[in-house]
């Protein structure tokens, strides 16, 4: 049989071997709403009434195979029997995919998340392409929510239930060649054999992966005896208020399984109370803030080669993320030892990135290139500095690169508050000038906050936010303003936990304090690893006042934080000494009303465009609590 309809198209070739392309109307990427189900399952019922030799999943989509559940019909779920029967049909069906009385194949290329894995899990064989964008995991968890289509039950006994719970609980993915080393996939294979290669498997009556018996056992009669050890280790590190999902993921596996149908509705570990919770409802909006920033990526930016001033820490990690995306980089520096460092710690990063492939490591490396000298200011695509918060220093550079860099360069600041017409004072054509601010450490921190004056060019600006999402960032358009967003609203916060040792209590209290209210660093292990001098140096350049005496007192001793080992802290290698002092009940929100207000204010100055991009900007730039939805939500919210 052949099908052409909506959102599937099936052919059968010369072997009898049926393809089936999902290619959902009128969508970038394939989403499996209700609509895309209704057919899978017609068409399902029509391959089991005429079986063809064998079946095969691809998808038409240049971004990927499948990318799982239509998120609005998620968010339009309203009472448990929706719940319900939004679960019911993505298992049901799926259960009679695996069912098929002939072998089926999913061809992975590019991302198979969520919905799509659970599809490609109940296939008998999946066949992976070799290429950086192939991605396969299971996410649900950092929705608030579980795999509720057999995923929870299948990929355990596929892959054993470590690595299965890892991924779960945690949201991690797994790149081609990790899902096959793990027996996720049957075959990881380059584009060029794709096809072929998928039509030999399906054919090929090979058997499938079997468990070692001792998986068999963990995934089977041990299965609560492997929950509970997980949910010990689980509960070292997460709140359960904060983040119920992969709490209730490993109840519903212990107990059932797996099988989400099984759960009662009216259980606060079911799929429909989780559906329903404020805290699922918020992380689905903390996705649609990033699938906002992305989607700022549309233009070509044209950099192939960027020259990096300053192989500091800050310098160094951007020319490293620069040369891991394929960018030629050339840095400079007068200190050689600063730029070997750069080189080292590159050479650490691109084991950690291809720990399996010697030949990506030496290309990572040769793509970064020492130039003390300054050669690479006339070639390069793109200029940025990273030297310290000197304004004579930053002023002077500017000038200099505008007089030897190419015309169509971009010319970039790493400054970190500094306004860019300060910046800019020394050069011909300010217009030149944006800003790019990564934040420390810049291989985990998501958000770069994109700096634009009035007066800056447009096209500089989108070259500059389409590079940024190329590096694999979120870019956020910030106005020029003291610590444009991000710094401004974090710096009344951090002074406000500093007059709090002021006041007599200890920095582990106050740390703790916003561990447990869910921020992932305390605000006295933050100042340490900025380094207290730098926040002395940012609170007044925002006016802030009184200075703390406790700040004051450590830059004055010279205890400079994580760099010193000894700040508003003592430190141990890279991990403060703490102790178990208990802080005071109303210590969290005490801290919170500086930030929130800080964050309004920044609005209300114009530094972002909308209370959408305040929330963006705090949550993936300053680790705001995500369950919270940001701090303007959470201001609406309490004010509602």
């Amino acid at each position: 049989m052949n099908h052409h309809g909506i959102h599937l198209r099936v052919e059968r070739d010369w072997e009898g071997v049926a393809w089936m392309v999902l290619d959902r109307a009128g969508e970038r990427v394939n989403t499996l709403s209700a609509a895309v189900l209704d057919e899978l399952e017609e068409v399902v019922a029509r391959l089991e009434a005429d079986p063809p030799s064998a079946l095969v999943f691809a998808s038409a989509k240049p971004e990927g195979f499948c990318a799982g559940a239509d998120l609005d019909e998620i968010e339009a779920v309203a009472s448990p029997e929706a719940a319900r029967a939004l679960v019911e049909r993505g298992w049901n069906v799926f259960a009679r995919i695996a069912a098929l009385p002939f072998p089926t194949l999913a061809l992975i290329r590019g991302h198979c998340l969520g919905g799509g894995l659970e599809l490609a899990l109940a296939c008998t064989y999946r066949l992976v392409v070799d290429e950086p964008s192939t991605r396969l995991g299971l996410p649900e968890v950092l929705l608030g929510l579980v795999p509720a289509w057999g995923g929870m039950r299948r990929l355990p006994s596929l892959v054993g239930p470590s690595l299965a719970l890892d991924m779960m609980l945690s949201g991690r993915d797994l790149s081609a060649r990790q899902a096959w080393q793990a027996g996720l996939a049957d075959v990881c294979v380059p584009p060029r054999v794709m096809e072929n290669a998928a039509r030999a498997v399906v054919m090929s009556g090979r058997h499938c992966r079997h468990l070692p018996w001792r998986d068999v056992l963990r995934v089977t009669v041990l299965r609560r005896f492997v929950a509970n050890k997980a949910r010990r280790r689980l509960a070292s590190r997460v709140r359960a208020e904060h983040h119920p999902a992969p709490f209730a993921l490993l109840d519903l596996w212990a107990r059932h399984g797996g099988d989400t149908l099984a759960e009662p509705d009216d259980s606060p570990v079911s799929v429909a109370a989780l559906l329903r919770s404020p805290i699922a409802r918020a992380r689905l909006r903390v996705f649609r803030l990033r699938e906002r920033l992305g989607r700022r990526g549309g233009m070509a930016h044209g950099v192939r080669h960027v020259h990096v001033v300053g192989a500091g820490t800050m310098g160094g990690d951007i020319a490293i993320l620069c040369a891991a995306r394929g960018l030629r980089v050339t840095v400079q520096d007068a200190r050689a030892e600063a730029v070997a460092a750069v080189v080292g710690r590159a050479a650490a990063a691109a084991r950690a990135l291809h720990p399996d492939d010697a030949l990506a490591q030496r290309d990572l490396l040769d793509r970064l290139v020492p130039d003390a000298a300054g050669h690479g200011v006339r070639r390069a695509d793109l200029v940025i500095e990273a030297v310290t918060e000197d304004l004579g220093i930053k002023r002077a550079l500017f000038a200099e690169f505008e007089a030897r860099a190419r015309a169509d360069a971009l010319l970039v600041t790493g400054t970190s508050s500094l306004r860019l017409e300060e910046v800019a004072g020394a050069m011909r054509d300010p217009a030149r000038l944006i800003g790019l601010h990564f934040f420390n450490p810049v291989a985990r921190v998501p958000l770069v906050e994109v700096v634009s004056t009035g007066d800056s060019n447009a096209a500089d600006v989108a070259r500059a936010m389409s590079l940024v999402v190329a590096l694999g960032k979120l870019p956020l358009p910030v106005a020029s303003a003291p610590g444009f967003l991000v710094h401004a609203v974090l710096a009344p916060y951090l002074f406000e936990a500093l007059r709090c040792v002021d006041e007599g209590l200890s920095p582990s209290a106050v740390d703790a304090a916003m561990r447990e209210a869910g921020m992932p660093v305390g605000p006295l292990e933050l100042v340490d690893r900025i380094g207290p001098d730098v926040a002395l140096s940012l609170g007044r350049g925002l006016g802030l006042a009184p200075v703390p005496r406790s700040l004051e007192a450590a830059v004055a001793q010279g205890h400079l934080g994580l760099r010193s080992g000894h700040g508003l802290h003592v430190w141990d290698g890279d991990r403060p000494v703490t102790d178990a002092t208990v802080p005071p009940p109303d210590l969290a929100e005490r801290l919170f009303a500086p930030l929130d207000a800080a964050a309004r204010d920044a609005l209300a100055r114009g530094v972002v465009a909308d209370a959408d991009l305040v929330d963006a900007g705090l949550i993936f730039g300053a680790g705001y609590p995500p369950f919270t939805g940001g701090p303007m939500r959470r201001h609406a919210e309490e004010s509602a």
